[in-house]
């Protein structure tokens, strides 16, 4: 196998299309397709299963991506090591769009202030996408709520969250009937299941419940007098500018991990973060 032939199989993987990951990487498609097909008579194995929509991944591309993805990992460590002058040691982390919006950013800046030679990504996703991808190596860790699904997995850090009730400037609270929930369209979102909890424990009558894509989408609605949402505290601390909208911090709070996969060796810029974890 050579690196390059994991390098598109990464891509096609990842894309789970072969003419996306050729357009991606500048190939025509054929060429791509001809690497995947050596690449499975080397193994002797299909690695994707095709359909109408594309590619999916066998059992044994499963196994394959993790280990892709290790090598991969390995040789961009190995040229930080040798001239770190030219090559930072690379950091891939996951969390949700609501996570990642304050608390990962002031984490961050901390630690690159400490490791100046680490070249952190961070990606956004729904929980189970991400803990999809963890599994298979595509992240070296994801920061999530709540319980997981993966034996392979351990916490390595967590800390606990305060929640707001957010409300136009002018709601009239008291008017349950009255309601909107302004929630997260993706169904495991914590905050979205927060906000309904609260409008079932609130004895509201047959909420509206209006969705959006983004964090910045919901509190832009509840600004313009749309409806009421539950957010993270340190989101609400972070727009104390916004005047049209009110803040009610709430009791209940609820716990982030880190997560990370079961390795004997693990890459150097994940060691170093999970150690700069440990000491906050």
């Amino acid at each position: 196998m050579e690196s390059h032939d994991l390098w598109i199989f990464k891509h096609v993987a990842e894309l789970q299309s072969v003419s996306r990951a050729a357009e991606k990487l500048g190939y025509v498609q054929p060429n791509v397709s001809q690497r995947i097909k050596s690449l499975e008579d080397e193994l002797g194995a299909r690695l994707f299963v095709r359909n109408n929509r594309g590619v999916t991944l066998t059992e044994e591309g499963k196994v394959l991506l993790d280990y892709t993805n290790q090598i991969i990992k390995l040789m961009d460590e190995a040229k930080s090591l040798i001239n770190p002058q030219k090559w930072r040691e690379p950091l891939t982390i996951g969390a949700s769009q609501t996570i990642s919006a304050v608390r990962i950013p002031q984490l961050f800046s901390s630690f690159l202030r400490e490791h100046k030679n680490i070249d952190v990504k961070v990606k956004t996703h729904d929980k189970k996408k991400l803990q999809e991808m963890l599994s298979y190596g595509e992240l070296d860790g994801i920061f999530i709520n709540d319980a997981y699904n993966y034996p392979q997995f351990e916490t390595v850090y967590s800390y606990f969250e305060k929640l707001v009730l957010v409300l136009p400037q002018h709601s009239h609270f008291e008017k349950k009937h009255e309601q909107t929930l302004i929630v997260n369209s993706d169904p495991n979102c914590i905050y979205r299941n927060k906000t309904l909890e609260f409008s079932k424990e609130n004895n509201f009558y047959d909420p509206t419940i209006m969705e959006f894509d983004s964090l910045e989408s919901i509190l832009q609605a509840v600004q313009d007098g749309l409806g009421i949402s539950i957010i993270p505290a340190d989101v609400a601390k972070n727009r104390t500018e916004v005047q049209l909208i009110r803040y009610k911090e709430l009791s209940e709070t609820i716990k982030i991990d880190f997560l990370i996969k079961h390795r004997k060796q693990q890459p150097q810029g994940l060691k170093k973060f999970i150690q700069f974890l440990k000491r906050k």
